[in-house]
Order: C-alpha cells, then structure tokens, then sequence
C-alpha cells in the first residue's frame, strides 16, 4: 500500500495538515480504510497543501533516529 508517511508525525495548528506528510488526522486515521483511489485523491492534494504548512524548526525524524543509532552500533 503506498503511504506518503515520512515519519514526521506532527499537525501543523493553523491548517490541521501533517509536516510531513500534509494528510488530515482523519485521513492518516482512515489511510489503511481507503480504496486505491481514494488514496491517489489525497495524494494529489498533498504538495499544495505542504506549501501551506507553517514550517517548524526541523527535528529529528524516527527514521533518523534509527538510522543514526543502527550507524554508532
């Protein structure tokens, strides 16, 4: 199932989008309920509603995490 999920599970207050995705809580809640093309709808909205994120300063992603703690292993 494709996922746009980059693992920066955060909702922007002002326009209820992820930072890192741009889905809704609502569509990230019913991501796994929704058909092949109701996925594809909201994935052609998410790089205009990405643009209108209010941009937090930048931290560490899990997938970095992880990454960084699999490299010092």
């Amino acid at each position: 199932m494709i996922s746009p999920c980059i693992l920066v599970c955060a909702i922007d207050d002002r326009t209820g989008y992820c930072f890192g995705c741009g889905r809704t809580r609502d569509e990230i809640a019913s991501w796994t309920t929704f058909t092949d093309r109701q996925r594809r709808d909201v994935m052609e909205t998410l790089p205009a509603r990405l643009e209108t994120v209010e941009r937090k300063p930048r931290r560490e992603t899990k997938r970095t995490r992880l990454a960084r703690e699999r490299a010092s292993s």
